[in-house]
């Protein structure tokens, strides 16, 4: 809600601990709207037409992006939701219907039965490498080509500062394993040779729970 160019601070109901609630005014609103509509719009536009070109979604692209950069083509459950943004239930879903389409496998750990990787398929890296020029075309077409080199540093400039002021991103809860599992890099806090200790149970097929005491 705006109120207008003014600013006004005044008491309004909803403000935390009878705080003072100021609303946006007219050049705030808009550059708040404004960003909002235009990530809104930019999602809806590449995932339509990537979904029209090579049949993935942008969660499916967004999974097969980031087994693809890591090493070996395979990540831990939590490691692969961290990097994606994917909520637990949702990347368990997600990677259920990916397994069923043949794009991820679920590897088990050599050293720990327990443990699991999710996998790149072959039919998963042959569908990232056709869509990724196509996707790359589109961001081109789509989010780049409208601005000029200036507007572009400005961009990433105003991204940079606000990615600053968030902080580092959220990793994974305990109930994802990366309390149990220690860093990404490291491996389980016993930091076995596969990397894939005590904290990389997950439970990503329906129906499948791999996680001790239950």
């Amino acid at each position: 809600m705006s109120d207008g160019e003014s600013g006004n601070v005044q008491a309004r109901p909803g403000a935390p601990n009878g705080q003072l609630l100021s609303w946006l005014n007219a050049q705030e609103q808009r550059a708040w709207r404004s960003f909002l509509d235009m990530e809104l719009r930019l999602s809806r536009v590449l995932g339509r037409e990537l979904q029209r070109q090579t049949g993935l979604s942008n969660a499916d692209y967004a999974v097969l992006v980031h087994l693809s950069e890591a090493p070996a083509g395979r990540m831990r459950p939590f490691e692969l939701g961290d990097a994606a943004g994917f909520e637990k239930s949702r990347l368990s879903h997600q990677l259920t219907r990916m397994e069923r389409r043949g794009l991820v496998e679920r590897q088990l750990c050599p050293s720990d039965s327990r443990g699991s990787f999710v996998a790149l398929t072959a039919a998963g890296r042959t569908a990232i490498e056709v869509a990724a020029p196509f996707h790359v075309a589109q961001v081109r077409r789509w989010f780049l080509s409208p601005l000029t080199p200036e507007q572009l540093d400005a961009l990433t400039s105003i991204a940079e500062v606000l990615l600053a002021h968030l902080g580092p991103p959220e990793t994974g809860s305990a109930e994802d394993g990366s309390a149990e599992g220690g860093s990404a890099e490291g491996g389980s806090a016993e930091g076995d040779a596969d990397g894939c200790g005590a904290g990389d149970k997950g439970e990503w097929i329906e129906g499948v729970t791999d996680r001790p005491g239950r």
